[in-house]
């Protein structure tokens, strides 16, 4: 495959107007992190972001950021940081779980609409973009929304691109809100809960007023990997709370009272709590270096704990839960089971499946993707029509969705 490297949203026009005349794919990526990530793109060359970067415009007191897509993410991490902001949504690095290098960019974030542990109160990626700027199918360089959000009617451009994959359009630039970054945090654990168990620990901790700002469970088979295997040996259900200093601890101190009527509490500091979620967002069991089909499951989060023992009857499935439990991280040990995985997910009332890391063959077989209802992909292939009118972007990406 052979890579083009834009410099400026002009000459990334040039490039897909002449893609477009000629009929010919063209794979769209920034730093390619998530390569393998989905059914494979079948292009003969990649358009790359990368060289399209920089922040654009940072004003703290307003806490917006501009940057150009192709800015890697640890640029964007560092400035934020030396003036005590975040990215809200915790953007998880795919590098460790895909076996991939290189710089994951800002745009691929949005593209991919990658969201972390803070997911369940903050939103996803997409609730952070204010705007973006984006070349379409036909070369046509194209700006929505601002640095303010509004309210929009009939099509929301700026969500739209968020999670398109890149089948929409190259992004070249995007806005996003940047709220202060917490003083400290710290983390509640309560030991030895099987998963049902701690569906229902989760649900009362994000119940009471202490502002959990994540929720996982570590099943036994995955604690001894997280913190350099120094977490208590057992299952481990984990609750982290933000904020300044004397608010943290007077609210840990309620939740963990709370928590001592579901089992043995203890408690993480600041360090070993942000290390601790750090390996959850980037899905540290399964950063083993196979190919293993690993799966990316969004259901209610009562339900989470039953798919996976519903699946346990069926075949080999290791498993941990975020956000409350309604994210559900799933490792096969052979092969996929996609159709397996799918009707359970439809028996318990639906969700979401992503297949995010499989052998090539697998993903050459499987529907990566939750297929979508009818109508709702007849609404998608409509969008891609008109954005995307000679059917050059990513060819593949989103096969089954």
């Amino acid at each position: 495959m052979i890579d083009l490297f834009p410099t400026t949203e002009e000459d990334a026009a040039d490039i897909i107007r002449a893609h477009a005349a000629a009929g010919k794919a063209v794979a769209i990526c920034g730093g390619n992190t998530r390569a393998g990530f989905g059914n494979a793109v079948t292009a003969a060359s990649r358009l790359r972001s990368t060289n399209i970067a920089g922040i654009v415009a940072y004003n703290p007191g307003e806490m917006v950021l501009t940057a150009r897509a192709g800015t890697p993410l640890s640029e964007i991490k560092a400035a934020l940081s030396e003036h005590g902001q975040m990215m809200a949504f915790e953007p998880m690095d795919h590098r460790p779980l895909m076996g991939t290098t290189g710089e994951p960019t800002i745009g691929g974030v949005f593209a991919a609409n990658v969201s972390g542990p803070r997911r369940l109160v903050a939103g996803a990626a997409r609730d952070s973009l204010l705007g973006v700027r984006f070349v379409n199918g036909s070369g046509e360089p194209i700006k929505a929304g601002g640095r303010v959000m509004k309210n929009v009617t009939g099509l929301d451009l700026v969500k739209l691109m968020a999670g398109s994959h890149g089948t929409l359009g190259f992004l070249t630039e995007v806005t996003f809100r940047v709220p202060p970054k917490p003083k400290t945090e710290e983390t509640i654990l309560v030991a030895d809960l099987n998963d049902a168990e701690a569906a229902d620990a989760m649900a009362a901790a994000m119940a009471l007023p202490v502002e959990v700002s994540a929720a996982a469970h570590l099943p036994m088979t995955v604690t001894w990997k997280f913190l350099d295997g120094t977490l208590p040996a057992g299952e481990a259900t984990a609750l982290r709370i933000e904020g300044l200093a004397g608010s943290v601890e007077a609210r840990a101190d309620k939740l963990a009272n709370a928590m001592a009527a579901f089992g043995t509490v203890l408690r993480l500091g600041s360090n070993d709590s942000a290390q601790l979620w750090r390996e959850i967002r980037d899905v540290l069991p399964y950063a083993d270096g196979t190919p293993r089909p690993v799966w990316r499951v969004s259901v209610a989060p009562s339900v989470g704990h039953r798919l996976v023992a519903a699946l346990r009857l069926e075949t080999g499935v290791d498993a941990f839960y975020d956000w409350q439990g309604g994210l559900v991280w799933m490792r096969m040990e052979a092969d996929a089971e996609a159709d397996l995985v799918r009707r359970f997910i439809k028996a318990l009332g639906g969700g979401h499946a992503t297949l995010v890391r499989a052998p090539e063959a697998m993903r050459g077989s499987t529907a990566a993707f939750q297929p979508q209802p009818e109508a709702v992909e007849l609404l998608s292939a409509r969008l891609k029509a008109k954005f995307d009118p000679a059917g050059i972007f990513n060819p593949g990406k989103l096969a089954g969705n």
